[in-house]
């Protein structure tokens, strides 16, 4: 019963990703906050890297005056923060941790983590030093105002997320054994460098070995400390069944209580504002569409998108693109006569970008469209590497060129949607209002926020039963979702991209086809499925983490 779990005085959540915005875990914790704050208020506190010393953070104001008693604590043995709130729905108490100090210790550090826990920093290269000096940083504040602050007997929980932060919660495990520790792995880093490295996950699934592949793929370090942390926690979490599989093959331990990542919907706009919000992004979007080809595009124009980190093969970009150019052809045997632009996508990636294209500012800022089109009309910033660019390059194989005869146009917005790019100038969610229909073709997908973010605003989508999320759908409905439900869960496997392309295509066009009732029933029954995803109804899960957590320091 829920009434009768044990539960923490203080809850301490450590992610790189707070006021840090990189990746889909910004999203859980930021999204949860004011749910969990209704509960625990300033006993929630989170932990990031200060990563952005000397510059403006949109995400963090200091409060000197908060927690001062803590920062002095912490500043007289050597850890330096600042502490303040982050900017988010319920703005929940933040502490920056400044980690640079202690690389002169790193070898101390590993040398002590290797003899407690077996954990092989040894082989470490690229961010793995910089990731666990900010966890052991973090850590080491929180081992500090426990001892010297917090009351003996007051039940403390300290949540680590992704093996960026399992250093510093193996720390604590020596250093303040009372305190109950979660660990969290929201993707295994050895599933996600195994199909990036192009390999086949799925076919030898049950033939991986974690600490095998972790030596032949160079992930020894950041594989060691993940599989540690996951077994040495007072209790080890993961987002969904899918991965929690995962986890049991390649770090050969089960999660103890699966987290599946939900949604506030207090960012959603409402009613009349929702409707304007919605207006105004399409008009914006068709807009800067309609410079780059130097062709008017009208409000008729189907909009559809993909998104998500920069990870060309897991997040299921080639097969967006293979579905756009199979669309395109499609259109075009369908049509009659000369073709007009019937579909806008987007790929809203952030890749190495330079800067906003000059020309196409030149243009936007222009009343009138010129009837000749941009050099490179399918790109909207200027980038270091546009040679080498995986999207751009498999788009010039499809001949996605966004020739005038093509009634599919491709852009891609290779740039963070923050609303200061020099081009949209609107934020991620302000654009996603635009869209018709969202895809998200994921080869791999722990959880995946953008096919439920995109369901939270009434957008349907198209997602695969290899993500989380995909696999939550369907145990809801009961049954494959399609997309009358508000989610096309299509099956994906290691040998099918080409049947999965095709099926982007067929129901495209078919949502395209669809008059305007029955996409509103569309859109209706994706934002029921949203519902569904609130916080609401998912941080149950997070009470019974922290009561299996701290029910393990009553034994």
């Amino acid at each position: 019963m829920i009434g009768k779990q044990l539960k923490p005085n203080f809850i301490f959540e450590a992610s790189w990703e707070v006021c840090n915005k990189v990746g889909g875990i910004y999203t859980v914790l930021s999204s949860r906050a004011q749910t969990l704050l209704k509960e625990y208020g300033n006993k929630l506190i989170f932990l990031g890297p200060d990563v952005w010393q000397g510059k403006n953070n949109p995400d963090f104001i200091e409060d000197k005056k908060l927690l001062k008693n803590w920062r002095e604590a912490a500043a007289k043995e050597g850890v330096n923060v600042r502490i303040g709130r982050w900017q988010v729905e319920g703005k929940p108490i933040a502490v920056l941790v400044d980690f640079q100090p202690f690389f002169e210790q790193r070898n101390s550090i590993y040398r002590t983590v290797w003899q407690n826990f077996g954990v092989q920093s040894d082989k470490a290269y690229g961010d793995y030093d910089e990731a666990s000096m900010f966890s052991y940083a973090a850590a080491r504040f929180v081992e500090i105002i426990y001892l010297s602050l917090i009351h003996k007997n007051k039940k403390v929980v300290y949540q680590a997320h992704e093996w960026m932060a399992g250093l510093g919660m193996l720390h604590l495990c020596k250093a303040a054994p009372s305190i109950a520790t979660i660990f969290t792995t929201h993707a295994t880093s050895i599933g996600r460098s195994i199909t990036s490295n192009n390999k086949q996950l799925y076919k030898y699934f049950h033939g991986y070995n974690g600490d095998q592949m972790a030596e032949e793929l160079h992930m020894d370090a950041k594989h060691s400390v993940e599989k540690q942390s996951a077994h040495f926690a007072d209790c080890f979490t993961t987002v969904s069944t899918f991965t929690d599989k995962e986890c049991a093959q390649l770090l050969e331990k089960s999660a103890d209580v699966i987290l599946p990542n939900g949604f506030d919907n207090a960012i959603v706009p409402k009613g009349s504002a929702f409707t304007a919000k919605r207006k105004a992004a399409r008009k914006n979007l068709l807009r800067v569409a309609s410079a780059l080809l130097s062709e008017e595009l009208f409000d008729s124009t189907m909009i559809v998108s993909t998104s998500g980190r920069n990870d060309f093969r897991c997040k299921g970009f080639d097969v967006f693109l293979q579905a756009m150019a199979n669309l395109n052809s499609e259109l075009q045997r369908q049509s009659t006569e000369n073709c007009k632009t019937s579909v806008l996508a987007l790929i809203e990636v952030p890749c190495w970008m330079k800067e906003p294209r000059k020309d196409l500012q030149q243009r936007l800022a222009e009343k009138e469209i010129p009837n000749t089109a941009l050099p490179n009309p399918y790109l909207t910033h200027e980038l270091y590497n546009e040679g080498e660019d995986a999207i751009l390059n498999t788009m010039r194989s499809l001949s996605l060129m966004n020739d005038r005869n093509n009634p599919v146009k491709v852009i891609l917005l290779p740039c963070y949607l923050d609303g200061e790019d020099g081009i949209i100038n609107k934020p991620y969610y302000e654009v996603l209002l635009a869209n018709d229909l969202c895809i998200y073709p994921s080869y791999y997908e722990p959880w995946g926020y953008t096919p439920l973010e995109a369901c939270a605003f009434k957008i349907p989508c198209i997602t695969t039963d290899l993500s989380g999320f995909g696999q939550w759908v369907d145990a809801t409905l009961k049954h494959r979702g399609m997309i009358e439900n508000g989610v096309e869960v299509l099956h994906r496997n290691d040998d099918n991209y080409f049947d999965v392309a095709q099926n982007i295509c067929n129901t495209t066009i078919k949502v395209l086809n669809a008059n305007k009732t029955i996409r509103n029933k569309m859109r209706k029954n994706a934002a029921a499925l949203a519902d569904k995803a609130q916080w609401n109804n998912f941080i149950k899960y997070y009470y019974q983490a922290y009561n299996f957590a701290l029910s393990k320091k009553l034994k």
